[in-house]
């Protein structure tokens, strides 16, 4: 039997999938007005920043509206097209999708040449560890999304760079793991989980020969690859 790996949800999501119950349900109509963030956060027994974070979800959906010196309102919506996560969701607008990109760029190719030059040799058998494990759990879902976000931290990690390595971290929710959600929904073909680990295999034989251009290259082609596939899927 195929096991599924469990993804615990984070709080935010939580509140933003209750809100689009309430919508389903009836409870809120297009043109209602949502309580305060501090009202919400009592109301739910949750931060004010996981209110934050749930309404930019909803935002990004389409579901709400945040009107200045208003507050937010639920927009015209169709029920059936809020199934996903939340933080699907987050990238699901092309103007998001661009965004993340350009995140994921500046970070992910700067970080790819000082892993080449700083990498230490047991950073790259935690790249490869990450690589046998998208191989083998091609199919498996999750599995092989852990994997590939393993083998992108394991890049950030042999940088030795205490401060590009928290900065991933702090951004992983917003961009590796939502960029990873939706590829899982576009990309893991058995044809598109075989090209996306050779891509891999080519960033970690160019870190592996510590040529700082090449895995510059390699990593911008990857890129591009996956944001070409992610438009097309969005037009």
């Amino acid at each position: 039997m195929e096991t599924k790996r469990i993804r615990p949800k984070k709080i935010y999501e939580e509140v933003a999938e209750v809100i689009i119950d309430h919508v389903k349900a009836g409870e809120l109509s297009p043109g209602d007005k949502l309580d305060s963030v501090e009202q919400l956060a009592k109301n739910y027994g949750v931060s004010r920043s996981a209110i934050r974070e749930a309404l930019s979800g909803l935002r990004a959906m389409g579901l709400v509206e945040m009107r200045q010196g208003e507050g937010t309102f639920i927009t015209s919506f169709d029920a059936s097209a809020f199934a996903l996560p939340a933080a699907t969701a987050l990238i699901m607008k092309r103007d998001d999708i661009k965004e993340l990109a350009s995140v994921r760029r500046i970070l992910e190719i700067g970080a790819v040449a000082l892993a080449a030059a700083s990498y230490h040799q047991n950073d790259l058998v935690e790249m490869e560890k990450a690589l046998h494990l998208m191989e083998d759990a091609k199919g498996k879902g999750e599995l092989g999304e852990q994997a590939d976000l393993d083998f992108h931290l394991s890049i950030a990690k042999a940088t030795h760079n205490k401060m590009l390595i928290n900065l991933m971290a702090s951004v992983s929710d917003i961009t590796l793991e939502a960029m990873r959600e939706t590829r899982r929904l576009v990309l893991y073909s058995e044809e598109g989980m075989t090209q996306l680990f050779k891509e891999h295999q080519r960033i970690f034989n160019a870190i592996k020969d510590r040529d700082q251009q090449q895995a510059q290259q390699e990593m911008r082609d990857h890129l591009i690859a996956v944001e070409k596939i992610l438009s097309k899927y969005l037009t």
